[in-house]
């Protein structure tokens, strides 16, 4: 289980608090307002950002001071974090070893992540030469080779067309829930958190909520929530 206990974080005049647990193997949707914390909340995760007080933990391992690199941790912005010089096969392979010295095995890791997100055969051009949505495959392969049990989602699907989103967040639920990892996905679609997330919680006026299952938040939201929602 990820948990953030008695978590402080602080930039400026902005504060939220988190005292949370997000169940180990579940995608869990983050919801609530622009600016409320949402992205502020994973960066804690990811080690990006250290709070002022409260600890974050893993499988009752204290994250709380460990670097972003020593964390099990992976994470996805919108832009992807391809590297425009590498070629897709080796941006794969950034998930299982930053040298890129891969064994054979690795290797074949690689080539079937990308059979697995529907890109067999395109391990050889570079990032400049895809798509958008083929990007955002090879992003999500990197993740899928990669051994770290945490997945945190940054909106990374956001700019993409309706048909192609929802093509990426079925990816990912099959893909990355088969594979028992434990998935964050910040979205600002409650279509998103009803398609794939079997939990959801609020970020809003300085707080996180405890997860609860995405169709019960949504079906009966709290004012907060409404509000946003419209």
């Amino acid at each position: 289980m990820l948990t953030c206990e008695g978590l402080a974080l602080r930039q400026g005049d902005f504060a939220l608090d988190a005292d949370v647990a997000f169940p180990r193997g579940k995608i869990t949707a983050l919801l609530g307002p622009s600016g409320a914390g949402k992205s502020t909340l994973l960066a804690a995760i990811a080690g990006f950002l250290q709070p002022v007080q409260g600890k974050i933990t893993w499988q009752d391992q204290d994250l709380t001071k460990a670097a972003p690199g020593a964390r099990p941790v992976s994470m996805l912005f919108q832009d992807n974090n391809l590297f425009p010089h590498l070629t897709a096969a080796q941006n794969v392979g950034l998930g299982l070893r930053p040298n890129l010295k891969l064994s054979a095995a690795e290797e074949e890791a690689v080539h079937a992540a990308l059979s697995d997100v529907g890109l067999d055969g395109f391990g050889t051009r570079k990032p400049s030469a895809l798509s958008g949505g083929q990007q955002s495959r090879v992003a999500l392969a990197r993740l899928l080779v990669s051994d770290r049990a945490v997945v945190l989602l940054d909106e990374p699907f956001a700019a993409l067309g309706p048909a192609l989103k929802d093509e990426m967040l079925d990816l990912v639920q099959g893909k990355l829930s088969a594979a028992g990892k434990t998935v964050l996905m910040v979205t600002h679609d409650p279509a998103d958190a009803r398609r794939i997330a079997d939990m959801a919680v609020l970020v809003a006026d300085g707080v996180v909520t405890q997860p609860i299952p995405t169709d019960v938040l949504l079906d009966d939201p709290p004012p907060a929530l409404a509000a946003y929602l419209g």
